[in-house]
């Protein structure tokens, strides 16, 4: 896998800057503030967020260590405008979710189009959830072997498949039970590095504004083929969706403020990220790969790239245990029976091989993109459905306008090139 070698050559230490030793410090010291507070008792027992973490953490786990470059090389100094478009994008979608989160709470009975729709939707998911799975679990064959000797594409794709056989042997074998418990660890251990990765870009940005070695690159990527690309990236800031399936545990109004919250949460800590990396550090198109940050962050401090790795690791595979579950779940229902878990975990993992085997990284979050758009598309249809029906005219407008949107990213979307 290629680097960002030539980086160093244009980001000089200067005299002033944070030693490393110190910085190091400093990061490990924020890990650990940001941690506390997490278990903290009155956040960690605060039901709001409890209800907020789920949802958070699958859409900064979607995307968050790969985005970064990708938008950096393909869009240059407007990076950040397209990181608030994504967001706006998902925004629009989720406004859809929680609109039929709302609806079914007040007027549940529905349709045999909403009904047929519904199972439509399901069906998608569960497709979707089978990419996305390939796609966690190729980020976390090649955030694997990133620091080894053992780093090239090869050896990544044989660790995928390694771990695409854990997870066939559990489900067949015991189920996930046990595995799904890493989820809360895992979403502490993430936000934890999250702060520390942003305090460490923090002073690379203020080093390279004192040196006046801030840049704005020009776009690589410019008219239809931007827009595009943009659409093949959703799946970056996919995973509020969430919030509507947690109504075993939460009422209608707490999954809607805790979509929101994680939505407008996820959106800052995603535009601050990407503006700390768009301006202080050249791109370079060739070295662009799915692990391009660890060699970006080497830059900035030695401890980023081995506290990276590790929430790579632990987050994509327990998003990875997470998706698998409920695809599991999901197929079963929708098959009424006829398809048992089992045997949805024997079809994920077959397909996740093969799309390990014959698609790069880039090429399946594109996959996931669409077919997550797909299933935005038909839940804003539903919700433009029951806003027509409930005389609220705008909203159905909206909705419908959101609906031929997801169509639009499902059908245009592409990968990185």
């Amino acid at each position: 896998m290629s680097t960002f070698q030539d980086i160093t050559a244009v980001a000089p230490l200067h005299p002033i800057c944070f030693c490393r030793p110190m910085l190091n410090a400093a990061i490990l010291a924020t890990v650990t503030l940001a941690g506390a507070i997490l278990i903290w008792p009155r956040v960690a027992n605060s039901i709001v967020w409890r209800a907020t973490i789920t949802p958070l953490a699958s859409i900064i786990g979607s995307g968050f260590l790969v985005l970064g470059p990708i938008l950096d090389v393909s869009y240059g100094g407007y990076a950040p405008l397209v990181m608030v478009g994504l967001c706006m994008v998902a925004y629009l979608f989720g406004s859809a979710i929680r609109f039929n989160i709302a609806d079914i709470e007040t007027r549940p009975a529905a349709s045999r189009l909403t009904d047929g729709l519904e199972t439509m939707a399901s069906i998608v998911l569960a497709f979707a959830f089978i990419v996305s799975v390939a796609y966690y679990l190729n980020l976390f064959g090649a955030f694997g072997v990133s620091l080894t000797e053992l780093d090239d594409q090869f050896h990544a794709k044989l660790l995928t498949t390694a771990v695409f056989t854990l997870i066939l042997f559990t489900g067949l074998t015991r189920g996930f039970s046990a595995l799904e418990r890493m989820e809360q660890v895992s979403v502490c251990l993430k936000l934890m590095i999250i702060a520390g990765l942003l305090l460490g870009l923090m002073v690379h940005f203020g080093e390279a504004t004192g040196r006046g070695a801030l840049q704005f690159d020009a776009p690589r990527v410019t008219g239809w083929a931007s827009l595009t690309l943009m659409a093949g990236l959703i799946v970056t800031v996919q995973g509020f969706e969430t919030s509507r399936y947690l109504g075993s545990t939460y009422d209608a109004r707490m999954r809607i403020q805790s979509m929101q919250l994680a939505q407008w949460i996820s959106t800052v800590i995603y535009c601050i990220y990407i503006v700390l990396l768009t301006y202080a550090f050249e791109s370079d198109p060739l070295s662009l790969d799915e692990t391009a940050i660890i060699d970006l962050m080497q830059i900035v401090a030695p401890i980023l790239p081995l506290l990276l790795v590790v929430a790579a690791l632990s987050a994509q595979f327990s998003a990875a245990i997470a998706d698998t579950s409920g695809s599991g779940g999901l197929i079963t229902e929708v098959s009424k029976g006829a398809i048992k878990e089992r045997v949805a975990y024997a079809l994920l993992v077959g397909i996740g091989v093969l799309l390990t085997w014959t698609a790069n990284i880039f090429e399946i979050i594109s996959y996931a993109s669409r077919a997550f758009a797909l299933y935005y598309a038909l839940q804003a249809g539903i919700a433009a459905i029951r806003a027509w029906r409930g005389n609220h005219l705008a909203k159905a407008t909206l909705f419908g306008g959101v609906a031929l949107l997801g169509v639009a990213i499902a059908v245009f979307g592409t990968p990185v090139e």
